[in-house]
């Protein structure tokens, strides 16, 4: 498992690409590793912006074959969002790191867990957060798919989907809570006799 040495050491040579690449003008830290330091178990989130005659997938590229020789990363899979992509690798430590490289234009992370390192960022749009009748909608398909999957005998299937209910309901709960319930931040943060059922 990998030491919080080796996640600086990694986030140092990171770092060390993007100060010595000139097609990259900007770069943030994001995450929990932003916000309060994160803790003994939080992966690497890196943020950097191409200058605008740049293609993200040749610094992608060249990146990608710096991390795999120097620290045998795997590319697990790209994230689009937007002009934003996001890289995910692994390292045989275990240790995550989560690469996203945009056009400047783009460059404009939101919220808490953003701290610039270099550069400038630009105004974005800040997303707006699921509505949460489209969270209660994914709710009822859901269930109704479980139970047509439960009278044909398919209960692997149906575990799938009640899991998936199970996890909009606590999502619903955070949002009625003012609580984080994206990628279950704050599920955690539940009170008892919200969880316990």
């Amino acid at each position: 498992m990998f030491s919080i040495e080796d996640r600086d050491r990694l986030r140092d040579r990171v770092l060390d690409l993007a100060s010595s690449d000139p097609r990259v003008v900007a770069g943030a830290i994001v995450g929990s590793l932003a916000r309060d330091g994160g803790d003994r178990w939080s992966d690497l989130d890196l943020m950097f912006a191409v200058a605008d005659d740049v293609q993200v997938a040749e610094v992608f590229e060249d990146w990608t074959g710096t991390l795999e020789r120097e620290f045998e990363a795997v590319h697990l899979f790209d994230l689009p969002s937007g002009a934003i992509v996001y890289r995910v690798f692994i390292l045989p430590n275990c240790l995550e790191l989560d690469l996203s490289l945009t056009p400047v234009a783009a460059f404009g992370p939101v919220g808490k867990k953003v701290r610039l390192l270099f550069g400038k960022t630009s105004e974005q749009p800040e997303e707006p957060p699921v509505q949460a009748e489209e969270l209660l909608g994914y709710a009822v398909h859901h269930t109704l798919h479980a139970r047509a999957c439960i009278e044909r005998g398919r209960y692997w299937q149906a575990e799938y989907w009640i899991s998936a209910v199970r996890d909009y309901a606590l999502h619903l709960a955070c949002r009625k809570r003012g609580l984080d319930g994206w990628y279950s931040r704050d599920f955690d943060a539940l009170p008892a006799e919200v969880l316990a059922p």
